[in-house]
């Protein structure tokens, strides 16, 4: 049998892409990323959780790691 790779969903695609430029920002551009987020406006609570995942690195690499995979699973399973 064999698999017939579909096209992803438009949603999928948007949310690898973005996961890709949030975990490009993080590994190459440190520094203007956390300082775009802290200018973004956010509620506190929200801002000071988002910093703490974006200061680890292991965030940032996993979602440089999960765009390709998601466009991966996306193209093999019908639903996502």
């Amino acid at each position: 049998m064999a698999m017939r790779p579909n096209p992803p969903r438009q949603v999928t695609v948007i949310i690898a892409v973005a996961l890709m430029l949030v975990g490009l920002g993080l590994v190459f551009y440190e520094a203007q990323t956390l300082d775009f987020v802290r200018a973004a406006g956010l509620p506190i609570d929200i801002q000071r959780q988002l910093l703490a995942w974006m200061e680890d690195r292991t965030f940032a690499w996993g979602a440089l790691a999960a765009s390709p995979i998601l466009l991966i699973i996306g193209s093999l399973l019908p639903f996502i």
